[in-house]
């Protein structure tokens, strides 16, 4: 009787985490809505989407790392939380990116401007520290046995590698994400967010244990804030240098190196 009553209660504070959730997702949605009806500037309103963009993945990701810590009903579970809200950070979240390294794929391959870029990425460096805030706020209240105000204020560390190594996971895990975000464009969008959300899934299970596989600079810093005050440089260069540096690589070897390479053995092959 005892066991089912403590299941009956972690089941209860599993279900206000996911109300909360889905609570933000509705009301950023709202906002988008209002938004769009009601600024007609671009800059304003490319500035609002993008921290509300930004505010809802931050808010969303700190209560699933909370959830992902605890004890799971099954293994799987804090997977299928992660697939499950990547889909719906797809599905509602169009049009903006949430990540600086987004923006800077964008202006690097002229789809967007400087400026705009400069606008989003100040958008989105408001909306991770200000969904930091409002999540401590949220979690003084104590609406379950999870939620304490004073986690917050801890440097919880997920790099468990030497910084080469943790460098080189941020590194390949933008790579490969934001390789899938430009190749997949052409597909069917029901389609391109499911496999998005499965590559997800795939780079937290395989260096979530490692670095936390965020490769996403303002998240990092909306999750690890305290962690930046206490170790700046090493944090700044796993999550912020690192997601950057593999965006390089992968402009460099899908725009130039393999260009090159098929212009070379096209060349040879005529000759």
């Amino acid at each position: 009787m005892t066991a089912l009553r403590g299941l009956w209660l972690e089941m209860q504070d599993t279900c206000t985490s996911l109300g909360l959730m889905l609570s933000i997702v509705l009301f950023t949605g709202l906002a988008r809505v209002v938004t769009r009806q009601q600024l007609n500037g671009p800059m304003a309103h490319a500035f609002v989407l993008e921290f509300l963009a930004t505010f809802q993945l931050c808010f969303c990701t700190h209560e699933l790392q909370l959830l992902s810590e605890q004890e799971p009903l099954h293994p799987t579970w804090p997977l299928t939380l992660i697939y499950f809200f990547s889909m719906v950070h797809g599905l509602t979240l169009v049009g903006t990116s949430s990540n600086p390294c987004g923006v800077m794929m964008q202006i690097m391959l002229g789809g967007m401007s400087a400026e705009t870029g400069a606008i989003r990425l100040l958008a989105q460096l408001i909306g991770a520290l200000c969904s930091r805030y409002c999540m401590s706020a949220l979690w003084s209240l104590g609406m379950t046995k999870y939620h304490v105000s004073e986690r917050s204020f801890a440097c919880r560390n997920p790099i468990q590698v030497d910084l080469p190594k943790a460098v080189i996971i941020e590194a390949v895990c933008s790579f490969i994400f934001h390789s899938a975000l430009l190749h997949f464009q052409e597909v069917r969008t029901k389609l391109r967010i499911h496999l998005l959300s499965a590559l997800i899934t795939f780079l937290v299970y395989a260096g979530g244990s490692l670095t936390g596989a965020v490769f996403n600079p303002t998240l990092a810093l909306s999750l690890h804030f305290k962690c930046f005050d206490e170790a700046f440089l090493q944090f700044f260069i796993v999550y912020w240098l690192s997601p950057s540096l593999g965006i390089l690589l992968m402009i460099v070897m899908f725009n130039f190196f393999l260009p090159w390479l098929y212009d070379n053995h096209t060349t040879n092959k005529k000759e």
